[in-house]
């Protein structure tokens, strides 16, 4: 057994020292089995969360969720570290870095008019960072991983910024891409996804050109529904009626 101390606060170095036993031989054992790839869906899991807290302006909860997010980093790091790849000082070394690298104008001579060119600038340094050739490789560095709808928008605002228009990049305006996934989602099924997505890309062209965040949208309208459901759900228990009538 591990003589970890009982405090009022802990540090970072603490925590550092938890994960570590954790993972020890003579540690957890489920948590001396974990991966990069077993844990993936946790740390996304936890991300959202945090990010939940954020849109409930719930500071209580966000406390908590942005240790949970620090748990899953420092795990991740400790991972890496026990495979001798890196270590969780290097991670924090390199964010630093990074940090000062993309702000020349706290932390250089650099002036800048506003929060936009703060902005370009930082494209500007990254594209150069990463050794960018091309407009094209600026897309691609978009993680496949993001939420479709979030992807889709980070791609047309990177094409837009390149000279092409989010309308133009998205194909079909949003009346051509609705007639045709009309005339498709009864045909193969095939052709009826290529036109759904052909649609979706629409819709958050046409969010973009009106300012638009498809994907906070998307979400508030999701929100809509549960409450629209709870509603439901009420007046079905009160009356004895189906949901599908009280809806």
């Amino acid at each position: 057994m591990y003589d970890f101390p009982k405090k009022e606060t802990y540090t970072l170095d603490d925590l550092r020292r938890l994960v570590r036993i954790l993972r020890a031989e003579d540690g957890c054992p489920w948590d001396r089995e974990q991966t990069h790839e077993s844990i993936r869906r946790d740390f996304i899991e936890e991300t959202y969360e945090a990010v939940e807290a954020i849109d409930r302006e719930d500071p209580v909860l966000l406390r908590e969720e942005l240790g949970d997010v620090l748990f899953q980093v420092l795990f991740h790091a400790q991972i890496e570290e026990e495979n001798g790849r890196f270590t969780l000082d290097e991670v924090i070394t390199d964010v630093t870095r990074k940090m000062v690298i993309r702000h020349p104008h706290v932390f250089s001579d650099l002036s800048v008019s506003g929060s936009g060119q703060v902005l370009d600038n930082w494209e500007k340094i990254k594209n150069e960072v990463k050794g960018t050739e091309n407009k094209t490789e600026t897309l691609r560095l978009v993680p496949e991983t993001f939420p479709a709808l979030m992807r889709a928008d980070k791609l047309l605002k990177r094409a837009d910024k390149a000279g092409a228009p989010a309308t133009q990049c998205a194909a079909d305006s949003l009346q051509t891409a609705f007639t045709r996934w009309q005339d498709a989602r009864d045909g193969d099924a095939d052709e009826a996804g290529k036109a759904l997505g052909a649609l979706l890309m629409a819709v958050v062209g046409s969010a973009r050109e009106k300012g638009l965040d498809a994907e906070m949208e998307l979400l508030s309208a999701c929100k809509g529904l549960i409450g629209r459901f709870d509603q439901a759900e009420k007046e079905s228990d009160k009356t004895g009626k189906p949901i599908a009538e009280t809806y």
